[in-house]
């Protein structure tokens, strides 16, 4: 299950600084098929770590930019202007703020992402050039 924009905004942060985190067993240890946790803190910035599968919601974030990297898995990037972004291993990508995007998951993906702290999420049904989600 996705979470809502203030459960997204709400999310607490799981490391503090000088705590050495392993990243491939936080993710291993995920048996849902979505979780999205804030690792640790950076500045006024977070690193999340991704694991899912399937589809999250088109949304944006007004005020963020958002690095994403694949560890594992294939990470597809649909653009509301119709482009497609597609990330394996150690390829990455920023989406820069107000970009409205889903992300798609080709079997079970990892992905780290790097973001505003506490970033504002506009969710939406569909993009706002009226495709259908399905698109």
């Amino acid at each position: 299950m996705t979470p809502n924009a203030d459960d997204y905004k709400n999310e607490p942060v799981r490391y503090p600084a000088l705590q050495v985190v392993d990243l491939q067993r936080e993710s291993a240890s995920v048996s849902e098929s979505y979780r999205n946790m804030v690792i640790s803190r950076v500045n006024n910035h977070c690193l999340r770590l991704a694991v899912f599968e399937g589809e999250f919601r088109w949304h944006s974030h007004p005020t963020s930019d958002e690095l994403f990297i694949v560890v594992e898995g294939c990470l597809v990037i649909d653009l509301a202007d119709g482009r497609e972004l597609r990330l394996t291993p150690w390829q990455s990508v920023t989406i820069p703020a107000s970009v409205v995007h889903r992300t798609r998951a080709i079997g079970r993906t990892v992905n780290l992402c790097f973001e505003e702290l506490a970033a504002e999420t506009i969710f939406l049904d569909h993009p706002p050039d009226g495709r259908s989600p399905a698109t």
